[in-house]
C-alpha cells in the first residue's frame, strides 16, 4: 500500500475508540485529558482536587458523570454548564532516523511539524431533578473522549499523520434512587456520537521510482452512534464519610465513512487503485470503573481520594475495510489497561462563601512502549497538579474555577519501515509535551 495510507486508515479507528463516549468537543491528543485520549474534564469543582473523590463528593451536578447516585444528595432542581479550555503543547524532536519506505532508504525531507497540539474548548451541561424523597432524574450532555493533533503538512512524519480530529457527543439520562439515608444507587444509559477526520501524506512517487517526488494526500471521515450503560452506588457509613463506586460499560461502534485521495498521478495503475471509496470499521470503546472516598475531617477541612481503572486493552487492533481494490488496513495497537490515582483536599472557612481545593494525580498511559506509540496520539504517563475555588454569590448560584498543569516525560517514538509501517517509513524521535487547563462552571438552583 502507499506510504502513509495504511496508517491513515489505521488511526481512524483508534480515534473512534479512544474517542469513545462523549459530549460536544474536540481535544488535543496530548492535551489535558486523562491518558489514552479520555477527557476527564467533566466537573470544574472536581478538577480542583484532580478528580480525587469525584465518585463520592456528590456536592455538584458534576456527579452525574462520575457517579449519578450522588444526585440523591442534591435537593430540588439544578442545572450546570461549564467550559474547559485545554491548551496542549506537543512538539516532535526528530532523531534523524526517518527514511523513505522504499527505494534506497534516503532520509525524508521535512521539519519537526511545529506544535501539534491545539487549544480546545470542552463544554458540558448537566440537569438534575428531585421527583420525591426517593427518586431523582438526571441528564448529562458531555464529551468524555476527544482527539485533535495537527502537524505541518511537510513534516518528516507526514506519511504517518498530519491531522487527527475527533468530535464526540454523549447524551446520558440517568435515574437515581435513595434506598435509605446511607445508601443510594443509580442507573444510566448513553447514546454516544462519534465523528472523525484523519489525514496523512501518501508517497505516490515511490510507485514511480522517485520516492518523495510526488506526495499526495489521504483523508478519512466517518461517524457512528453507539449505546452503553453506567451504574453507580454511594454509601455513607457515617455523616462524615462517603464511598462511591461507578462503572461505565464498553460501547461498540460500527464506523461508516469514506476515504478520499488527492494528488494521485495519472500514470500507470495508480488512478485505478487509489479511488475514493467507502470505509468501515468496528471498535469497542473502553469500560471504566472508579472507587472514590470522601471524609470530613472537621467543619473546615475534607480529604478525598480516587482510583480509576480503564480497560484500554479492548483495543487489540484496528482494522479498516475498503470498498475498492485496496486490502484491509490492519494496525496492531496493543494498548494495556490503565490506572489513575488521585488525592486532594477541600477547605471551606467557617462563615465564608468561598471553598478552596487542591489535588494531585498520577495517570497511566495505555501505550506500552516507543515501538507502539502513534504520531497521531503520542501519549505518555502524566502527573496532574491542580487548584480550584468555588464561590456562592447567592443561595441559588454557585460559580467554580479550576486550573491544572500536567507534567509529562519525553514520549519516545520508534517506528521501523517494516511490517505494518513498511509503507509509512521509519519515524524515530521524541515528543516534548505539557498541558494547561483552565475551567469555569456555573450551577443554578431552581
Amino acid at each position: 500500500m502507499v506510504a502513509g495510507m495504511q496508517q491513515n486508515l489505521t488511526i481512524k479507528t483508534p480515534a473512534g475508540r479512544i474517542l469513545a463516549v462523549a459530549g460536544v468537543t474536540l481535544l488535543g491528543a496530548t492535551a489535558g485529558h486523562a491518558a489514552g485520549c479520555a477527557l476527564i474534564e467533566q466537573s470544574v469543582p472536581d478538577l480542583g482536587t484532580a478528580y480525587a473523590g469525584a465518585a463520592a463528593n456528590a456536592d455538584s451536578v458534576g456527579t452525574l458523570y462520575f457517579n449519578p447516585a450522588g444526585m440523591t444528595r442534591l435537593p430540588g432542581t439544578r442545572a450546570g454548564a461549564a467550559v474547559h479550555l485545554i491548551d496542549p503543547d506537543t512538539e516532535f524532536n526528530n532523531k534523524g532516523t526517518s527514511y523513505t519506505p522504499t527505494l534506497g532508504g534516503a532520509p525524508i525531507q521535512g521539519g519537526d511539524g511545529g506544535d501539534a497540539g491545539d487549544l480546545a474548548a470542552v463544554p458540558h451541561f448537566y440537569l438534575t431533578h428531585q421527583v420525591d424523597h426517593k427518586v431523582w432524574l438526571g441528564l448529562a450532555i458531555n464529551a468524555p473522549f476527544g482527539l485533535t493533533t495537527e502537524y505541518k503538512s511537510d513534516w518528516v512524519g507526514r506519511y504517518h499523520a498530519i491531522k487527527s480530529e475527533v468530535t464526540t457527543v454523549n447524551i446520558n439520562p440517568s435515574l437515581g434512587y435513595r434506598v435509605n439515608e446511607q445508601l443510594s444507587i443509580a442507573l444510566g444509559a448513553s447514546a454516544m456520537y462519534l465523528d472523525g477526520e484523519f489525514t496523512n501524506a501518501v508517497d505516490f512517487g515511490s510507485f514511480l521510482g522517485a520516492a518523495g517526488a510526488a506526495d499526495g494526500k489521504s483523508k478519512i471521515e466517518g461517524d457512528d452512534w453507539g449505546l452503553g450503560i453506567n451504574v453507580g452506588l454511594l454509601y455513607a457509613p457515617s455523616t462524615d464519610t462517603r464511598i462511591g463506586l461507578h462503572y461505565r460499560s464498553e460501547v461498540e461502534q460500527k464506523i461508516d465513512g469514506d476515504v478520499e485521495f488527492t494528488g494521485v498521478p495519472g500514470v500507470g495503475p495508480l488512478p485505478g487503485r487509489f479511488t475514493d471509496a467507502d470505509v468501515k470499521a468496528e471498535i469497542d470503546l473502553p469500560a471504566t470503573f472508579s472507587i472514590s472516598a470522601f471524609h470530613q475531617l472537621d467543619p473546615n477541612w475534607a480529604i478525598v481520594g480516587d482510583y480509576t481503572w480503564t480497560g484500554w486493552s479492548s483495543i487489540p487492533e484496528l482494522r479498516f475495510e475498503f470498498d475498492n481494490a485496496l486490502p484491509d488496513s490492519v494496525t496492531t495497537f496493543g494498548w494495556k489497561d490503565t490506572s489513575r490515582v488521585a488525592i486532594g483536599a477541600i477547605y471551606t472557612p467557617g462563615g465564608s462563601d468561598w471553598t478552596w481545593r487542591a489535588g494531585a494525580a498520577y495517570d497511566e498511559s495505555p501505550v506500552r512502549n516507543a515501538e507502539s506509540r502513534s504520531a497521531r496520539l503520542p501519549d505518555i504517563d502524566r502527573i496532574w497538579v491542580t487548584v480550584g475555588a468555588g464561590f456562592r454569590p447567592s443561595p441559588d448560584l454557585r460559580v467554580d474555577f479550576g486550573y491544572a498543569h500536567l507534567f509529562m516525560n519525553d514520549a519516545k517514538i520508534s517506528k521501523t519501515a517494516t511490517g505494518e509501517d513498511a509503507t509509512r517509513g521509519a519515524l524515530n524521535g521524541s515528543y516534548d509535551a505539557s498541558v494547561d487547563i483552565l475551567s469555569i462552571e456555573a450551577e443554578f438552583v431552581f
